[in-house]
């Protein structure tokens, strides 16, 4: 029963988390008249599927991800409603909504349990600016080196927060502190994230045109490959720290 309470925990937060980062992506683009193919939560095999004229939906096995896939996206398009036709503002706004809807969640959730335990909303913007001001420095620590891989956490270790959890409180604190560091990571300047979309999108406003598709495409793929690589060396990290 601990077991399914647990893992039930672990799906209500990655999957509320990652359908409100996917559906900020969803809708700006949508106001952006961007062509939506498909709009999916999880990863593996289908447990629903919806296709309408415009967009296909999807939910999946694996809640751990999603992805919104837009006309243009991965190859430069010149049909009405493509991303890659979009002016960069509008690029950068679609690609920054999904950390950003995930960063403004966090921050009413903990102004929500601040003033739950304070009792003084004044106390507990105050308590949520302070929270703020520690993602920050964290931030921070990971460019100056206090902070190493090793300290990283990644799903797992995640998890296993997660479903240590007790009480409604504790439970939407940890929900808080997922979200504001799924939508900060996210933002980071590093590709193939959507941090680092958003920087080549500024290079290529400063040049006036856009990057050669190639180096693009090179770029891409160095940073998923360094990603999947540091992905699975802190995956080992928090299964060693599970079997302590």
């Amino acid at each position: 029963m601990g077991f399914i309470i647990a893992a039930l925990k672990i799906i209500i937060i990655l999957g509320f988390l990652v359908l409100i980062h996917e559906t900020g992506h969803f809708l700006v683009a949508r106001l952006c008249r961007v062509k939506v193919k498909e709009f999916s939560i999880g990863f593996g095999p289908i447990l629903w599927k919806k296709e309408t004229e415009k967009t296909k939906y999807m939910v999946r096995l694996i809640p751990l991800g999603g992805y919104v896939s837009m006309l243009g996206e991965e190859e430069r398009s010149e049909e009405e409603g493509s991303f890659s036709k979009a002016s960069i503002p509008k690029k950068i706004a679609i690609v920054a909504a999904g950390g950003l809807v995930n960063i403004i969640f966090a921050l009413i959730l903990y102004i929500i349990i601040a003033t739950i335990l304070t009792g003084n909303i004044a106390k507990a913007i105050t308590s949520t600016g302070n929270f703020v001001m520690a993602m920050v420095e964290s931030i921070k620590l990971i460019f100056t080196g206090g902070v190493t891989v090793n300290d990283f956490m990644g799903p797992i270790g995640i998890s296993q927060v997660v479903a240590q959890t007790n009480g409604l409180l504790d439970f939407f604190y940890i929900m808080a502190l997922v979200s504001m560091s799924l939508g900060v990571t996210n933002l980071l300047p590093f590709p193939p994230l959507d941090g680092g979309k958003i920087l080549i999108y500024i290079i290529e406003l400063i040049r006036r045109k856009p990057l050669k598709e190639n180096f693009e495409l090179k770029l891409q793929l160095l940073g998923f490959l360094v990603l999947i690589t540091l992905s699975v060396y802190v995956a080992f990290n928090d299964v060693g720290r599970i079997l302590q």
